[in-house]
């Protein structure tokens, strides 16, 4: 089975300064409360066929009884599988997810029954990048645009249907590929079924159905038990575990809190392979989500650089008075 690129390898971590956490602030994020995790937390939905996206999540909002949530990227209301919904203070954490790649199990039907030599190797052509035209029932401008896909792998034939597991980069249309690559056989096709299989770090393992949800939340409010919830709402960290990481000092937090860009004096480890313009997790040495940076510079620079910025800031999750406030670093 393929992967997708932030799944190739673990990336090495790079130890700037050799500094311990205070437990004075700050919350590791497996020791929240269940309120605190209700506030701000998220989930995999096992999206049913039939409902929109936007009604899934509406649904998780009024079970959880939350003032807001949001879902990472749309699935079609017959695609079913894979829809990490984030709520509270978590909501905007889903804009980490809409450009991560994407799985998808998809039943392609041909229009006529082809040699299996052929198709696999015509399906071996949409591997790497590929021109796609957005269907004309799109949410997005039709032109066309430049897509990746990471791995398209034939998983079986049964006379005209052809049933594949591939790996896409965020914003490719699979009822398009299957309709580009019935054009390139000569014989036309079309999406019979999907399943979207991940989201970014969002897989199947972390399942959880929407009748599952509610049962969740009943035990935790009528029997005052926790357990089942505690077990299905994520960390709002889990969605950014697909992202290179840097960890800062505690005495740095308050800083970033207010809006300040990460200076590399205020680093304490980080991963390597980060480039400038990347997108990037902030996290305290607890392993708190701080914020969502762009990269100003590779690791190997923040690592032996005594000044300059590191990173500017996207999206500060991180609230003010969490961690205290020191002089600027």
């Amino acid at each position: 089975m393929g992967q997708l690129p932030f799944e190739v390898k673990e990336p090495k971590i790079l130890v700037k300064k050799e500094v311990q956490t205070s437990d004075k602030f700050g919350t590791r994020p497996e020791d929240r409360t269940t309120e605190e995790m209700i506030n701000y937390g998220i989930v995999n939905i096992d999206k049913p066929d039939g409902p929109s996206s936007h009604q899934v999540s509406s649904y998780v909002k009024d079970l959880l009884g939350v003032s807001k949530a949001g879902h990472s990227g749309t699935l079609d209301p017959g695609v079913t599988g894979v829809l990490p919904v984030a709520f509270g203070r978590a909501t905007r954490v889903t804009q980490s997810l809409l450009t991560a790649g994407k799985e998808y199990v998809c039943l392609m039907r041909l229009h006529k029954e082809v040699n299996e030599t052929l198709l696999r190797r015509t399906m071996k052509e949409f591997v790497g990048k590929i021109k796609q035209l957005p269907p004309k029932k799109s949410a997005v401008k039709r032109q066309e645009r430049f897509r990746t896909i990471y791995y398209l792998d034939l998983l079986d034939i049964d006379g005209k249907n052809v049933l594949f597991v591939t790996g896409t980069q965020a914003g490719t249309y699979i009822r398009k590929l299957c309709h580009d690559i019935g054009q390139e056989l000569g014989v036309g096709a079309n999406m019979f079924e999907l399943r979207r299989t991940k989201a970014g770090p969002f897989q199947e393992n972390t399942l959880i159905k929407l009748q599952d949800l509610k049962d969740a939340v009943y035990y935790y409010k009528e029997k005052k038990d926790d357990k089942l919830l505690r077990k299905v709402i994520q960390p709002v960290e889990a969605a950014v575990s697909h992202l290179p990481k840097i960890w800062i000092l505690d005495t740095t937090v308050d800083a970033i809190c207010h809006g300040a860009s990460l200076k590399v004096p205020g680093i304490a480890k980080l991963d390597d392979g980060i480039e400038p313009d990347m997108k990037v997790a902030v996290l305290t040495l607890k392993g708190e989500l701080v914020m969502v940076a762009t990269a100003n510079l590779t690791s190997q620079k923040m690592l032996k650089d005594k000044k300059g910025i590191a990173a500017f800031p996207d999206q500060v999750f991180m609230e003010i008075g969490v961690y205290p406030r020191i002089e600027k670093v």
